[in-house]
């Protein structure tokens, strides 16, 4: 029998190392080296092929003399799903999707596999029994798709076996860190199993053309759990966000190598499953009797859609010595660079005020357009005065209070102009090209931070 094999791997990143490390060189943790067996099995177990026919053996070729085919791509059946995958499923793709424990991972899954059509899905189980699914897909669909099937195992190479008898044309994994393979001698989870199921089922997905989801644990930091290179190895990775006890939930592309890196789904948890949000304004806009300081709305754009947010600040004396500053889906930091843009060009005292703001609705938003609208919800809850609600802006500040172009502003006109907005304020660098009379709203252009304020307050 042949000597078993060890070798040391951080928990956290994946490094692996010949001995034990107090602390990790590659992420500089402590403390997260473990022991792992990586001797492989003999080769006679049994992979997902279990023919051991040989294959092509590959060459090099030119880049131009290589054909090009456009990629085929499923309709899943949800309009969310499919826009942030880049416009559908593509053939023999990985997809990884992460989140927290109870956020939805597994019941958006079990809805996409109930509402496609024409196609034969194999959902596989690890953490669940048989019963507990059918349980789940009776709460989101009455009468259940007979193309999906169910399949409760852990253990790669039956998993394979049964493959091959059923021949799904997609497949789902939950989850990826309750899979074991009999190659690798350590438990499910560990930093071995996890890559190397990872990469059975990659290769499995690339020489079938099956698209395989994977659902994927996180750790406390928000991090995908397993090594880092599971993230490099699929083709794209989604992470599913939101708070358990709000019924909004968002899916976002962090990794798509079919499609655009920065797109975004918004669902609505309900008892019967996940809805789609299709209009995301009527989350992030809050509806008022009467019109209060400190809220402005901001036009911004969340991969190559269109969105309008309400801006929220709190402005008041500081009780102690030091002000306070917090941001809640805004940074920090870039609030702090506004304030100063603010007591520096503007001369507003704001260094010993209290300053609170929220981006309404619970998403965080990273585009520099939304300066304006935050630099407008802060005077007005410091002067207490309100801000029209048919108002909104669209522009980026600079540091000597320039009023900076921003991209796609006609995307973020049109946008206000469906929603019913009667002005919107742009940068005068955005004008150039825009047709203002196919628009039902004033269009005003400023170049100063102090001409949006003698327009917006007088």
């Amino acid at each position: 029998m042949a000597k078993s094999k060890t070798a040391y791997f951080c928990q956290s990143c994946g490094y692996e190392s010949a001995k034990w490390l107090g602390k990790c060189p590659s992420c500089n943790k402590w403390n997260t080296f473990v022991e792992e067996i990586v001797e492989k099995s003999p080769a006679s177990v049994p992979t997902w092929k279990s023919d051991t026919t040989s294959r092509k053996l590959s060459k090099p070729s030119k880049v131009d003399e290589i054909q090009s085919s456009t990629e085929r791509r499923i309709l899943t059946g949800d309009k969310e799903l499919d826009r942030v995958l880049g416009g559908g499923l593509v053939e023999g793709s990985l997809v990884l999707i992460g989140g927290e424990p109870g956020i939805g991972k597994s019941t958006l899954m079990l809805q996409l596999a109930l509402n496609i059509k024409g196609k034969k899905l194999l959902y596989i189980s690890g953490e669940e029994s048989e019963q507990q699914i059918k349980m789940r897909a009776e709460r989101i669909q009455e009468n259940p798709s007979s193309n999906c099937y169910i399949l409760t195992e852990t253990s790669t190479q039956n998993i394979f076996k049964q493959i091959e008898i059923l021949e799904p044309e997609i497949l789902v994994v939950d989850s990826i860190q309750t899979l074991h393979s009999a190659h690798i001698d350590s438990t499910p989870g560990s930093v071995s199993q996890v890559r190397e199921c990872t990469a059975e089922l990659l290769r499995f997905a690339k020489e079938t053309g099956v698209p395989v989801f994977l659902i994927g644990h996180i750790t406390k930091d928000g991090a995908i759990a397993g090594p880092k290179i599971l993230e490099h190895m699929v083709d794209t990775v989604l992470q599913f966000e939101g708070d358990r006890h709000h019924v909004y939930r968002i899916l976002r592309s962090i990794k798509n190598r079919f499609g655009a890196a920065a797109e975004l789904g918004i669902y609505e948890m309900q008892g019967s499953g996940l809805r789609e949000v299709s209009n995301p304004s009527e989350i992030l806009l809050s509806q008022r009797d009467e019109e209060l300081s400190g809220i402005a709305i901001a036009a911004t754009l969340e991969g190559a859609r269109p969105m309008l947010i309400e801006t929220q600040a709190l402005v008041s004396p500081a009780a102690y010595g030091t002000p306070q500053r917090s941001a809640t889906g805004f940074d920090t930091k870039r609030m702090n660079m506004l304030l100063a843009v603010l007591e520096k060009r503007c001369g507003f005292r704001l260094s010993t005020q209290d300053v609170f703001l929220n981006i309404a609705g619970g998403i965080r938003v990273e585009d520099p357009a939304i300066d304006l609208a935050v630099l407008i919800a802060i005077i007005s809850s410091q002067q207490d005065i309100a801000v029209s609600s048919k108002n909104c802006f669209a522009a980026e500040v600079g540091l000597s209070g320039e009023i900076r172009a921003v991209n796609r502003i006609e995307q973020r006109i049109a946008e206000a102009d469906k929603l019913g907005f009667e002005t919107i304020y742009i940068s005068k660098y955005n004008l150039k090209g825009i047709a203002k009379e196919k628009y039902n709203l004033e269009i005003k252009a400023v170049s100063k931070i102090e001409e949006v304020f003698s327009l917006v307050f007088g």
